[in-house]
């Protein structure tokens, strides 16, 4: 089986600030990942990322929030966007 994109989009706000989510369901698991995705969803404002969660070989599933990257335990697809939205809306918010 080929990788299949899930979805992929990006949208650039009024406000100049980009939001863009990636996701793919791949053959085999991204080491050390045990789930079948790749993914990436980013919020960049001013070309700075603000919020970002991916899973890269090597280092995993993690996120990154206000410049500090930590740990993100993956459970669905479903969940990452939730996730992601919820971080997005705190931040700008703030």
């Amino acid at each position: 089986m080929a990788a299949q994109r899930i979805t992929a989009i990006k949208n650039i706000n009024s406000d100049g600030s980009i939001l863009e989510v990636v996701i793919w369901k791949v053959p085999k698991p991204v080491p050390p990942t045990e789930h079948g995705y790749k993914y990436r969803a980013v919020y960049v404002v001013d070309g700075v990322r603000i919020v970002g969660f991916d899973n890269e070989r090597g280092k995993g599933d993690h996120c990154h929030m206000d410049g500090k990257e930590l740990p993100y335990t993956f459970t669905s697809v479903d969940q990452l966007l939730e996730d992601f939205i919820a971080a997005e809306e705190t931040r700008r918010a703030s």
